[in-house]
């Protein structure tokens, strides 16, 4: 019945267009501007008015089906034209033969993804619900169906399908790095950080690219019709979001991209580029001399304290229960006479991009040394924390780290512990028990030197490039830093508030505070509430100035940095 059922599985995806148009429309997954704009008729028309001919601001993110995204660009569509600006919406309506809404989940057979795509069953219900919203508002949308021609489809179908095997991640059309975005998005829909072991993988990754292709050509004839003087999109990653970021770059648009940050009702934009990479790089004199108050102190210990419990975060991997170190370090058998050295993984898949300063190609690469080098340090123990996101988060992974480990070191040294990602210990009581931390990519990096603890950074984690932890940039920079373990001591009073400086930057500056959007259980993440389009007034709230500021005047994106002297943002080198 199992099987009858799976085979199944399309046909029934279909069959529920009805229930689905039924619940996207009426149970508020996509805001409804309707009674609003009745409420204030007026000012809404003096402000279209007025905004008409105004600076044009494309908000991009394309994908219909991403109700959060639709709320949150829809009410910058508003806001942005009672500040005298002319937004422009852009939606694909099925011509992409994938996008970052593909899961691997969603296709039993993934072999019918691989031949077909997505139009048959998620193109049939992704595009209206967002059209209907920017109908409303009587906001120009503009499909990619309009900018794509027979011969850029021929073009992109030729390239992709022509293309030899070795040189798909690193293909370039027409200056364009679309290999890269490709593999973003095909590590993505399979959840996995290698497609290695993907029987379908190859042909998945080359309609990725075959889509890589064709936004980016609906993309730039859109530009060069639309004088468009900043582009606003999710992430700046995957396909479509990361070909739209790139091609208006090269035209000189100014790109915002953002995504949901860690705390309640907070964004992170950023300029240029996606966050993940400039988180890396932004100038420290945004942070590093703001000396905290004694109550911006407390605030920020206090935040970090609720993290172990998540009650402040839209989002939470697991709820851990109040543990205590000695309880934790007996049941996983630890010696107490002998140091222990903490390390993190992260989720394999998440934001596979190239970073010039990683110490390894891949996290896999990374935790195989790791635990043959410890082999050899029968003086320290290895405490592996592996990220609970592999199994809790969404899409759950496909490719879990520890059964990759096992393919390289079948049995770990005994003085290699392991933590598994189901497990219901706390990461942070986890990490109170270490000399140090070792850390991939993961945020934890900025919550654990806040207290003082030693990080060693070997991949693209945040808190890299601060001066706050030792950071490699090649296997020998890091094999050097990890003979130094353990570490005589903790981070000292200077260091830790450099450490907190930052920390502070990173929750509360850089995670824009926008207060009207109610976090939620289930899909979507949260949703659109709002009393009256004042809400949405210059002056209103602070956090929607800041981000309005940024898109319209290039101003930084750091909470209670707008409205100072409007000196142009860092341009894309």
């Amino acid at each position: 019945m199992k099987r009858g059922l799976i085979r199944r599985f399309p046909r029934l995806w279909r069959m529920t267009r009805l229930v689905r148009r039924w619940y996207y429309a009426r149970r508020h997954a996509y805001p409804d501007w309707a009674e609003m704009l009745t409420a204030a008729p007026s000012l809404w028309s003096a402000a279209r008015g007025a905004a008409a001919g105004g600076p044009k601001v494309l908000l991009a993110s394309s994908i219909g089906a991403t109700a959060h995204a639709v709320s949150l660009e829809s009410a910058l569509a508003v806001a942005l034209t009672l500040r005298g600006a002319e937004p422009h919406v852009l939606l694909c309506d099925g011509a992409l033969p994938a996008c970052a809404e593909c899961e691997a989940s969603l296709y039993p057979d993934i072999r019918r993804f691989a031949e077909r795509g997505p139009a048959a069953d998620l193109c049939q219900d992704c595009t209206w619900p967002a059209e209907r919203v920017y109908r409303r508002l009587g906001i120009h949308v503009h499909r990619y169906s309009e900018y794509l021609t027979a011969d850029d489809r021929q073009e992109a179908s030729r390239v992709s399908r022509g293309c030899p095997s070795s040189e798909l991640r690193a293909t370039v059309w027409r200056g364009v790095p679309v290999g890269e975005h490709a593999l973003a998005g095909a590590l993505r829909f399979f959840a996995t950080g290698s497609l290695d072991d993907e029987p379908q993988g190859e042909a998945v990754l080359r309609r990725y690219l075959e889509a890589a292709i064709l936004t980016a050509a609906a993309t730039g004839r859109l530009l060069e019709t639309l004088a468009v003087s900043s582009m606003v999109v999710t992430h700046g990653i995957y396909v479509p979001w990361g070909l739209l970021s790139e091609v208006a770059r090269r035209a000189g648009v100014a790109v915002s991209t953002w995504n949901v940050a860690y705390r309640k009702r907070r964004f992170i934009f950023s300029h240029e580029d996606t966050y993940h990479h400039t988180l890396l790089s932004e100038p420290r004199d945004a942070w590093e001399h703001q000396a905290l108050s004694d109550g911006q102190e407390r605030e920020l210990m206090d935040y970090l304290a609720s993290r172990r419990e998540g009650l402040f975060d839209w989002i939470v991997f697991h709820r851990a229960v109040r543990q205590r170190p000695d309880d934790l370090a007996r049941e996983l058998g630890l010696d107490t006479a002998k140091p222990v050295v903490g390390l993190l993984t992260n989720v394999s898949w998440d934001a596979q991009l190239h970073y010039p300063a990683n110490a390894f190609p891949t996290m896999l690469d990374w935790l195989v040394e790791t635990c043959e080098y410890f082999a050899g340090r029968p003086d320290l123990q290895l405490l592996i924390r592996v990220h609970p996101a592999e199994v809790s988060g969404f899409p759950p992974s496909r490719q879990p780290i520890l059964a990759e480990l096992r393919k390289h070191i079948p049995v770990l040294a005994p003085n290699i512990f392991v933590v598994p990602p189901e497990s219901g210990m706390s990461s942070y009581t986890l990490m109170s028990l270490c000399n140090a931390a070792i850390i991939y990519g993961t945020k934890m990096g900025v919550e654990l030197t806040s207290v003082g603890q030693p990080v060693i950074v070997a991949g693209e984690a945040w808190i890299r490039n601060k001066g706050l932890t030792f950071d490699a940039s090649n296997r020998d920079e890091y094999r050097t830093l990890l003979d130094r373990l353990p570490f005589p001591n903790r981070l000292d009073a200077d260091q830790l508030a450099r450490a907190r400086r930052y920390a502070y930057h990173f929750f509360f500056n850089r995670m824009i505070p926008v207060p009207f959007f109610e976090p939620k259980a289930g899909y979507p993440l949260f949703r659109l509430k709002l009393s009256s389009l004042d809400q949405l007034l210059p002056g209103a709230s602070p956090g929607l100035d800041t981000i309005c500021d940024g898109i319209l005047h290039r101003q930084p994106y750091v909470v209670g940095r707008t409205r100072a002297a409007r000196t142009p943002a860092p341009t894309h080198a």
